[in-house]
């Protein structure tokens, strides 16, 4: 085994452990930013490749459905092969996803590369996290999973910024463009300052567990596609002609997601007590934080990509907002998570990190309430930005560090498989998000669209046909109604259904993220184990680890 990492004994080497730590940061800022950009981008994709609004989820689900179903089987494998290796590779496959959703001419193009970026990034996310978690401990591991942390929360809501500026200035295609040029800028930082770690190979647990991957990446998939798919197939009787004996195929795809549940799980206790290395660690989820910290991260991010997905769409209904102006709308957001996530680290040491995350929890349910009580037909951009700065002031605190707490206690051998099951429930809880608030969003719209219609005495077929398209267009249809002559009073009960359909949609967000908060409750200080090492200096933790030898250049 190659000999560990000299203690970080002096200020040099500890800043540039901190200066890695941001460029594996930076890093994962480019897979969250895609996770969120499309939010932003959908009208112009709407109009553009004609999409319906099925084929709109799909192309803002499908990364994270593919990111959740193979976090796992990465995570596992860059404790394998190296860490760095995944994180290089990951970063090389996402660039060359970006350049073919660039180039897309249809739907069904661009969500064959939305789904190729989800491989990418499932290859660097866990990754990411394992390192970060080899090379700190102590006051600088809070500093650096800070950094990390709010760098995504910020990042996430700075992707609709960006993604707005690139469509305003061009085309939708310079959002996923521009990839290109960063993904090489991070290849390259990768390599010059990240160290190459693996985890040690002490009680027979490195290996591949085949069963174990495919097992897990089929469950994951089947279920999170049964959850976006049910308003389109149906969730019980078939709404299109794809029906198995009258029956929608959702209930049998998500039957069938929680059955190989069922079997990984047998599996992986059955590999487990052989001996034999297994994906997916149980034992993990006998750890208080880290099971606790899992399901609120998966809640926080059903909260955030669901609202999101619902804002721009309200925004661009009601007052055909620009895709730069939707993202003004939204800095605030972005600009509260980076300002709470750089003081996290110094709340972290004085109150602890489970208290700033259950603080930020707070703040997130008590902004998207207040977002669900003033939104009517005619709030803007500038009624939205004191609700979504304060949103964003908690989801920093809670994104800078509730990794850490989750991952605190685990055993350094276990960082990858760990990783990979915190990054699966963020994703799955991102998949989630746009399903579950999308479906309420579209639902409310109908509902509410067709109510008021039949109040104003419409006849009927006119009636379900404007409906119908309303919803079928995720609202946007709504400015062409504007636009046409003599239907000045359908446009404005176009206006009040979505604003009554972003209420919904805020209201089911603050409930899962409400939620969340109890858990978050549930949260303790980290054991004595790993984190209360106050003492020890940053990368001391790779003695629990083999550090590959292709170490960082000089």
């Amino acid at each position: 085994m190659t000999p560990p990492l000299a203690p970080a004994a002096d200020a040099g080497t500890a800043r540039r452990a901190l200066f890695a730590a941001v460029v594996i940061s930076l890093g994962v800022s480019l897979i969250v930013v895609d996770a969120t950009i499309v939010g932003v981008l959908l009208p112009q994709l709407v109009d553009d490749l004609g999409l319906s609004t099925a084929s709109a989820e799909w192309v803002t689900s499908v990364y994270a459905l593919v990111f959740a179903a193979l976090l796992i089987p990465f995570g596992r494998a860059g404790d394998l092969f190296g860490r760095r290796r995944m994180i290089v590779l990951g970063v090389a496959v996402f660039t060359v996803a970006s350049v073919l959703a660039a180039l897309s001419s249809d739907s069904t193009t661009l969500i064959g590369a939305r789904a190729l970026q989800g491989v990418g990034a499932s290859m660097v996310m866990p990754a990411t996290l394992s390192t970060l978690n080899a090379m700190f401990t102590g006051k600088q591991r809070a500093h650096a999973f800070g950094i990390w942390g709010a760098t995504i929360a910020g990042m996430s809501a700075l992707g609709p910024l960006v993604g707005g500026a690139l469509a305003s200035g061009g085309t939708w295609r310079w959002a996923f463009g521009v990839n290109l040029f960063f993904g090489a800028v991070l290849i390259w930082g990768v390599l010059k300052v990240v160290p190459e770690t693996r985890a040690d190979g002490a009680g027979g647990r490195l290996g591949v567990d085949w069963p174990g991957a495919v097992l897990s990446a089929l469950a994951f998939g089947l279920l999170v596609c049964g959850i976006i798919e049910g308003p389109t197939f149906g969730w019980w009787n078939a709404t299109r002609n794809v029906a198995v004996g009258g029956l929608s195929p959702i209930p049998l795809m998500i039957v069938a997601g929680l059955a190989l549940l069922a079997v990984l799980t047998v599996v992986e206790r059955a590999r487990a007590a052989a001996g034999r290395p297994v994906m997916l660690d149980l034992t993990l989820f006998s750890i208080p934080n880290f099971r606790n910290g899992n399901l609120s991260s998966a809640l926080i991010n059903v909260g955030e990509l669901g609202l999101l997905f619902v804002l721009p769409l309200f925004l661009l209904g009601v007052h055909g907002s620009a895709p730069l102006e939707i993202s003004v709308a939204i800095l605030p957001l972005a600009a509260g998570a980076f300002g709470s996530g750089a003081v996290a680290h110094v709340l972290a040491n004085r109150y602890g990190p489970h208290r700033v995350v259950q603080g930020g929890m707070a703040l997130e349910v008590l902004a998207v309430l207040a977002l669900a009580a003033v939104l009517s037909p005619t709030t803007g951009g500038f009624g939205l930005a004191p609700w979504m700065l304060l949103y964003g002031l908690g989801l920093g605190l809670t994104s800078a560090q509730l990794t850490n707490v989750s991952l605190a206690d685990v055993p350094p051998d276990r960082a990858g498989q760990a990783s990979g099951t915190q990054s699966t429930a963020r994703q799955i809880g991102a998949a989630l998000g746009v399903a579950v608030i999308g479906t309420v969003f579209a639902t409310t719209l109908g509902h509410a669209m067709s109510g008021r219609l039949d109040r104003d005495g419409l006849p009927a077929g006119q009636r379900d046909a404007i409906t119908h398209d309303l919803r079928h267009s995720a609202g946007t249809y709504a400015r062409d109604l504007h636009r046409t002559s003599g239907m000045g009073e359908v446009a404005r009960a176009a206006d009040a259904s979505l604003a009554d359909a972003s209420r919904a949609g805020a209201l089911a967000t603050a409930i899962i993220l409400a939620g969340g908060l109890l858990l978050s409750l549930r949260l303790r200080p980290a054991g004595t184990s790993r984190a209360s090492r106050d003492d020890e200096p940053a990368a001391q933790t790779l003695t629990a680890e083999r550090v590959g030898t292709a170490a960082p250049e000089q």
